[in-house]
């Protein structure tokens, strides 16, 4: 791009700015604060992604200002489809005055994308935003330095409380320029520089920028496939230039580019930016010949993984109680009192309890993810996290993903929703999907009350065996899911972890708990979009009979019980009696939450414990009964180190495991009476284990990765579940039907195989899903 045309795109689009940066880093909140009620929001063209434009005034002119969906670089070749909304828009030339926000408190990871505008050679400000947090977190900023290394205006803000706004349209206003282009190593200029004549035609891209961008590009890539089709030949050209690169560089093409990258990166946030509490470097040195040692790393990660688990499931567990009980007594249980009194008829009570009961469950989230995200970022800012990536990265690869990727599987033992969501951690999105795909096979801290009841039930003494068993066999699928998936739909390599270790910091609680915070926002608010509405729906599902009859209480006369009734059959090769419909309504109420599936079985096998019927309800009371399972639970703490899954219950006789579990005795006789013996219910448990994430985990699914992938997820999991439900009922019960049971344990197979086929042949003709 000349500095005519840099000068001519300024006069056109003197009145446009656009917001870039990460997401949470505060892009929204300073769009708000400069158009204030002057907003527009819509659809990006031909995509369902939400587009935010508004406008603000300026000395007499009006500034159009766009709010472009959060995204991490511009150079991928995939995403999400608000990531690719964004990234098109970066580079369609019709950006105007672009202002990159960036968070103060995380400068190196922020400056990535930074980095890459400088390449676009786009009219560029900075505004680092949370200058009083990184304040508070020990964090100083020269922005004289930053502003001189990075060749475009700084700016200093804090949006939240609307601080600098005037500096920030003041410099939008002043005549912005592109950056100076970003330096690499003398063999990535010269590929450049070879390539840089075939494409001077190019009049919609810089040059410079174009070169870069094809040589880390993947060949088969949409964007590479666009320039290529445009100019003939130079597909060809393209892959001699970087058969050459790699060849003198050692590493592939891509991998050289980011290395250059980061360590420009490195070089300026080492002049522009010092933290307080950072640790001195000889400190450093002896702390990685421990974190970073080939015989000592792995064991410490290990480690601190178990400290992580057990700190969000037990610590975090502990407060679960009081969220639940508290948020139940305030909107659910108060409101259908004063609805009572009021004499509010029983479809409005219904639709009121239902959406204070999915608000509820909701609620039940937040203790455990808010501790996981605290947990993460204490190691984040502290520097090991970096570390544990490489730490695991060899042993991750073999399954086809980086090292990064094993702390969001760990998480999903204790929620697969935090697990689906810290996947977003990862650099890529083929490793974020296939973290996602893999994660529901974790077995969560919510299966686990069903494992111990069935196994109270049907395997009396060992039954914690058959438990860890469990566990083990959903560790063995996720694996086996990953491999699939590697030869697949998600072909390729891992991303490579290409990065300069920081120094280790010492964490401030300001910034461990603003960071969590900001991360627990964004899930609670994400989830309860999908949960609020499905519990409603099943709520009002189980009050209506199929006749369009209302009843509070319809039980087995609602439409969910008679749906479930003939569903049964299909469940039949597993050991499912027709008459065992309750079994069949735990596995749909466990499609809205896991946690639900023992609440269903002990309401339909048996009558329920009336004993506090009539106890009126009194708010107060409630609250102060809330309150005081906290103590109890943390006095609980030390065995939970021990036992953070709590195996150690399943070793209790049935009485104590039923009242533990908060099952009545008549369900549970009635349990053992309606399945088919150990064969019956070990295939139930695998079902529960391997079947259809909650609703939540595909929700988050669904936000990180697409609806394509969230639907994929759904139906391999249930057809996995289902296949490996019906060949362990079959292969147990061999000796009572040796000839169906082998027709059913080949047909198992054959599905299996001609699942991963369709798959290979799916991604063979190009169309993979959600990319």
């Amino acid at each position: 791009m000349t500095a005519a045309s840099i000068m001519n795109c300024k006069v056109a689009l003197a009145g446009k700015v656009v917001l870039a940066g990460n997401p949470n880093c505060g892009k929204t909140t300073l769009f708000n604060a400069l158009t204030g009620s002057r907003q527009q929001v819509g659809n990006w063209p031909g995509v369902t992604v939400e587009q935010k434009r508004g406008t603000y005034p300026w000395q007499g002119s009006t500034v159009e200002v766009v709010d472009l969906p959060g995204l991490y670089m511009i150079s991928g070749d995939h995403g999400p489809q608000d990531e690719r909304v964004s990234r098109d828009y970066l580079t369609s030339g019709e950006t105007g005055v672009v202002i990159n926000v960036i968070d103060a408190s995380t400068l190196e990871r922020s400056l990535y994308l930074t980095v890459q505008m400088m390449e676009r050679r786009v009219p560029l400000v900075v505004a680092v935003n949370m200058m009083d947090l990184a304040e508070k977190a020990g964090v100083e900023i020269d922005l004289a330095a930053l502003s001189a290394a990075l060749g475009c205006p700084v700016v200093p803000l804090v949006a939240s409380r609307r601080r600098g706004l005037d500096a920030l349209k003041k410099a939008c206003a002043g005549g912005v320029s592109a950056p100076a282009p970003v330096p690499y190593p003398e063999a990535v200029e010269r590929a450049i520089a070879a390539l840089r004549p075939a494409l001077g035609g190019q009049t919609r891209h810089d040059p410079r920028w174009l070169a870069v961008r094809l040589l880390e590009a993947t060949p088969d890539s949409d964007f590479a496939a666009a320039v290529f089709t445009a100019t003939p030949g130079l597909r060809e050209q393209v892959e001699a230039v970087r058969q050459t690169l790699e060849r003198e560089g050692g590493e592939d093409a891509d991998i050289l580019i980011a290395d250059a990258r980061y360590q420009l990166i490195g070089r300026i946030t080492a002049t522009a930016c010092r933290r307080l509490h950072e640790i001195s470097p000889a400190l450093t040195r002896r702390l990685d010949a421990i974190a970073l040692n080939r015989f000592l790393g792995v064991p410490l990660f290990l480690g601190i993984m178990y400290l992580m688990f057990v700190l969000t499931i037990s610590v975090g567990g502990a407060f679960i109680d009081l969220f639940d009980q508290g948020v139940g007594a305030l909107l659910v249980d108060w409101p259908e009192q004063l609805l009572t009194a009021a004499g509010a008829p029983g479809w409005l009570m219904v639709t009121v309890t239902g959406l204070g009961s999915g608000i509820q469950t909701v609620a039940t989230f937040a203790p455990v993810i808010g501790s996981l995200f605290l947990v993460l970022s204490a190691l984040e800012d502290s520097g090991y996290m970096a570390r544990a990536a490489f730490v695991m990265d060899r042993a991750m690869r073999g399954i086809g993903l980086p090292g990064k990727a094993f702390v969001p599987l760990i998480v999903g033992f204790g929620c697969n929703v935090p697990a689906v969501m810290a996947a977003r951690t990862l650099d890529s999105h083929r490793d974020r999907v296939m973290t996602a795909m893999m994660a529901p096979f974790m077995a969560c801290g919510a299966r686990l009350p069903v494992f111990a009841l069935f196994a109270a039930a049907f395997f009396p003494s060992g039954g914690q065996n058959v438990v860890f068993g469990l566990y083990l066999l959903g560790i063995a699928v996720a694996v086996i899911t990953g491999l699939i998936l590697k030869t697949t739909l998600l072909r390729g390599e891992a991303a490579p972890f290409v990065m300069e270790l920081p120094p280790y910091h010492i964490p401030t609680l300001h910034g461990i708990v603003w960071h969590a915070w900001q991360r627990l926002r964004d899930f609670l608010l994400r989830a309860g979009q999908v949960i609020v509405p499905m519990v409603l729906a099943l709520s009002l599902l189980s009050s209506f009979t199929p006749a369009g009859e209302f009843r509070k209480d319809a039980g087995r006369e609602s439409i969910l019980a008679a749906v479930s009734s003939a569903v049964s059959p299909v469940l039949a090769p597993m050991g499912l009696r027709e008459d065992n419909w309750p079994a069949t309504v735990g596995l749909v109420t466990g499609i809205f939450a896991k946690e639900a599936v023992i609440g269903t079985l002990n309401s339909l096998y048996g009558s329920a414990d009336t004993a506090e019927e009539g106890t009126p309800f009194v708010l107060a009371d409630a609250l102060q009964k809330a309150v005081a399972t906290v103590p109890a639970n943390l006095a609980a703490l030390g065995q939970a180190v021990l036992d953070p899954l709590k195996l150690g219950t399943l070793s209790q006789d049935s009485t104590e495991t039923t009242a533990a579990l908060g099952v009545n005795a008549s369900a549970f006789g009635a349990m053992t009476a309606y399945f088919d013996g150990g064969a019956g219910a070990l295939a139930y448990m695998v079902l529960i284990l391997l079947y259809t994430p909650c609703v939540a985990t595909l929700g988050a699914i669904r936000q990180e990765a697409g609806g394509r992938w969230a639907a994929f997820a759904a139906g391999w999991t249930t057809s996995v579940a289902y296949v490996m439900a019906v060949m362990i009922y079959q292969g147990a019960t061999w000796l009572n039907h040796p000839g169906p049971s082998a027709l059913w344990i080949a047909g198992g197979c054959a599905i299996l195989l001609l699942g991963v086929t369709l798959l290979r042949q799916i991604s063979n003709r190009g169309l993979r899903a959600a990319s």
